[in-house]
């Protein structure tokens, strides 16, 4: 699958946001710069259902910041291949 330059442009600014490196945290994607994963954003903010909770939570993240998370996973689950069940 090939991108557009739309695509390769969201995943540049992505990788300046969300890191993986097998040092830190077990090689999950983390907030750039922090030990905070990115699960743990999308857990906070499906808890308390605001933006502004996990702002104050973790004050090092921003709103771009879980705007990117948001986006990360949105790419990670449109280019995954599932396959169907078999029943």
């Amino acid at each position: 699958m090939q991108w557009g330059d739309d695509e390769e442009r969201l995943v540049q600014a992505m990788n300046r946001q969300i890191e993986i490196d097998p040092r830190r945290c077990n090689g999950k994607p983390v907030v750039a710069g922090t030990r905070i994963p990115v699960t743990v954003v999308l857990d906070q903010l499906a808890e308390s259902g605001s933006v502004e909770t996990v702002l104050k939570k973790y004050p090092e993240l921003n709103r771009e910041t879980i705007a990117a998370v948001l986006r990360y996973c949105h790419s990670v689950i449109e280019h995954t291949e599932l396959e169907p069940e078999h029943a």
